[in-house]
Order: C-alpha cells, then structure tokens, then sequence
C-alpha cells in the first residue's frame, strides 16, 4: 500500500512537510503498521506544487520490480525466489488524494474520492458542491436538483469506464471545453499510478481507497460538537436559537466535560491516551484516539440525558455502525447493518 501525508515535526514550530510510505500487506495487521516494517519512500520538505515529480522515482523503481521481478534469498533452504510486488491501495487524506488520483477533489460536482457517480449540489451562486444525497427542500438548480440518491445502488466505474472518461477529458480541443469535461468526468488529470502494470495494480480507480480514519476520528467528531455547542457557522437564513439539539451550552458543557475527564480511571491502560475534558483541550490538540474513546466508547452513556433522546437515538446508531465498521473482522450481515446505520445518522446530520 502506498499513502502520502502531511507532517509536522516540531511541536511549536512551522515544519510542513509531505512523506509517503510503503505498508506491506502480506504481514498481518498487528505487524504491518509497526515501525519496523513501513518503508520510508520518500521526503518532500514542504507542501509540493506538483507531487508527481517527487513521487516519480518511487513509483518508478516499483514498476521496474513489477515487470522485472525481484529475487529474494529464502535463508530458510538457501534458494532464491522471484517477487512481484502488487499495489493493492493507494491511501491519502482528502486534499492529498486530488494529487494521486486526479479526480476533482471533494469540493467537485463528482467530488466522491471512490469515483462513484453521486453529483453533488450546490447553493445558489455559490461554486462549492456538498455530497447532498438528498433534495432540499424548495430547491430548483439548474444542474443540482436532481431527486434524491439512493446510495445503495451507487458503483464504482470500471476501469475501461475511467479510461473511456480520461481520453474524452484528454481529448478536450481548448480551455473552455477542458472545464465542461471536468466538471462532467470529475477528473482533473491522468495519474500517475497509470503507468504501473495494469496486471500488478488493483486498478484505476479502485485501489484509490477511502479515508475512514481522518472522517470517523476527526470530521465527524468535530461536525457533531460543532452541532451540539451550537458553534457551526449557518447562513443568515437559519436561526440558532431554534437548534434544539445545541444543548452543550455553558454549565452543561462544563459538567459533560468534567464527566469525560473523570471517565480515566476507569479505562484500561491498553487504551493508550485518554479523552481530556472537551470543554477545555478541545482545542489543545485533541487528538484522534481521544475521539474515538470519547465520541465511540464513553459518548452513548454520558450524552444520554444530556441530547435530546430523537438525537440521542440518532447519535447511538451512527456509534453502532462506526464501530463495527472499525472491527478487524466483520461478517456480511454485520457490515450491511453498520453501513445502513452510518448511512442514515448521516443523512440526518
């Protein structure tokens, strides 16, 4: 697997940086993420203009073991033995997987990472397209008011659909016609992952993967505190003080805060770092792991009584479906069941 990210490696000091790294899949998962088994594959000292050029030696010398084969000495019987690595996936947060899959981006009318054909809406004269599966209310954009998604019939394209789309955007005569295609294909440009042997790669687009780490450990943490202390920015239409759901307000958050802390000793040492109390270091770095205990493991006893019970309800599927969905082992009736409960809590949201 390769996956490229952003870094900082000082604590209090500017230090943007972008390293990408090799994980090797056929270790098991309690080794493969292990420091002494992923392969540092190269450093770019800062945010780059264009990521292909430092990715191109990496990406290239994998090509060449692919087609040619790499010999490996087997020091249990002394033979030698010929590898040829397969890429399975290739990860990055949002904004750093425009620069390896080279699709639009989230913010794109086709802006789905997976490449599904959901085309998002937006607001009047706005530019910025939301994954609204469903149709507003009073909604009437040209382009946008489409009727509501069923998600439950959305596909991946197939490779020769992807290539099909990529040579029509190619093939674009000017400027202007480059525009419409991208916005119609959600593609931006080839990728570099292309090149590799089609044989030796799960393909284009599928071995771009999602980003359930960033979404379920920070996005849908920050999106629902945001909701519940009543502190998301809303348009001038909407009013906050009907927001019966904004109830993490003054001493209330200070106690459910309180609460969260208190929750420490009670929690195995295995669990690693503890969920600080929110309501002083959840700006302070709060980091994912104290989401996940917070939001997933403490959040359905001590947001109970606190959330309205038709949010707390809502609340309590969304942690049924992300935490199967996080199991090492998952059986078909219990991912369509996760993905049914995600799915819905977020629509609501």
């Amino acid at each position: 697997m390769f996956s490229m990210d952003g870094a900082q490696l000082y604590k209090n000091k500017s230090s943007d940086c972008w390293i990408y790294i090799w994980v090797l899949f056929d270790l098991g998962p309690e080794f493969r993420y292990k420091k002494p088994y992923v392969l540092p594959g190269g450093f770019i000292p800062k945010k780059p203009k264009n990521p292909d050029s430092f990715m191109f030696p990496g990406i290239h010398h994998l090509s060449a073991l692919q087609r040619e084969g790499l010999k490996i000495w087997d020091a249990t019987d002394g033979s030698i033995f010929t590898s040829h690595p397969f890429l399975a996936f290739v990860t990055a947060d949002g904004p750093g997987m425009t620069y390896l899959n080279g699709l639009v981006g989230h913010h794109g009318r086709n802006g789905c990472r997976l490449s599904c054909p959901l085309v998002g809406r937006h607001k009047p004269g706005g530019t910025h397209y939301y994954p609204a599966r469903l149709k507003p209310n009073n909604y009437t954009l040209s382009g946008c008011d489409h009727l509501d998604v069923d998600i439950s019939v959305l596909s991946r394209p197939s490779p020769e659909t992807y290539l099909a789309n990529l040579a029509y955007l190619q093939q674009s005569p000017n400027q202007t016609q480059y525009k419409t295609r991208r916005l119609e294909t959600g593609i931006s440009k080839p990728s570099l992952f292309s090149g590799l042997p089609p044989q030796r790669i799960l393909g284009i687009p599928g071995c771009f993967g999602s980003d359930i780490m960033h979404l379920t450990a920070i996005n849908i943490p920050g999106l629902l505190l945001d909701l519940w202390c009543g502190t998301m920015d809303c348009d001038k239409t909407d009013n906050k003080n009907t927001w019966k759901w904004a109830v993490l307000k003054g001493n209330i958050w200070k106690e459910h805060g309180r609460r969260v802390a208190d929750a420490t000793p009670y929690l195995p040492g295995s669990f690693d770092r503890p969920p600080r109390n929110p309501a002083e270091k959840i700006h302070s770095g709060y980091k994912a792991w104290e989401y996940l205990i917070y939001i997933y493991g403490l959040g359905p006893g001590l947001f109970y009584g606190v959330l309205p019970e038709i949010y707390w309800v809502n609340y309590c599927k969304l942690v049924a479906g992300i935490r199967l969905a996080l199991q090492q082992k998952i059986t078909l009736d219990e991912l369509k069941k996760g993905s049914y409960d995600a799915v819905s809590i977020c629509d609501r949201v």
